[in-house]
């Protein structure tokens, strides 16, 4: 079966494309409002700010350090799917309804974080690419130093268009 073009992610990170197929069965408002920015360009150029070596890979803040977003918080889209390892989540503050832009790639599973945060998609290619990543100081919280950015998100809808 060939992959849902409008429902697909391509992210450029410096070690190479991965693929993220968007679950919007799962998490629709969460997806419309990725693609909306990916659309955008809002992502293209952020960094991943929060990396923690074996759990995860957060990105989406404008700001680089983890307090911005978009400026539009969506409402939890909770469900029973697991965060297993290439995952991708929404990011929140302690409110559920918080999330905004940041989202983070699981390293490894995690079912903690199960039924508390919004899962919109998985990384279909390019798990060793995510796996690269420049790690944070486990010390501080995962901040990372002189950390890895997006080169460029796209969704393979578009991407295709223009090849």
């Amino acid at each position: 079966m060939a992959a849902d073009l409008e429902n697909t992610i391509y992210m450029d990170v410096p070690a190479g494309r991965v693929v993220i197929e968007m679950r919007p069965d799962l998490a629709p408002k969460h997806v419309a409002q990725v693609k909306a920015l990916t659309r955008s360009g809002f992502y293209d150029g952020l960094v991943f700010h929060r990396v923690i070596d074996g759990f995860m890979a957060q990105t989406g803040d404008p700001k680089g350090n983890g307090t911005g977003g978009s400026g539009t918080k969506i409402a939890a889209e909770f469900s029973r799917e697991k965060h297993l390892r290439g995952v991708v989540s929404m990011a929140r503050s302690s409110d559920p309804n918080s999330a905004d832009s940041q989202f983070f790639i699981v390293l490894a599973d995690a079912p903690w974080l199960d039924n508390q945060y919004t899962i919109w998609g998985k990384v279909t290619s390019g798990m060793e690419f995510i796996d690269a990543i420049k790690k944070g100081d486990a010390a501080r919280n995962g901040t990372v130093s002189n950390p890895d950015h997006i080169i460029r998100m796209q969704v393979a809808a578009d991407a295709e268009k223009k090849s």
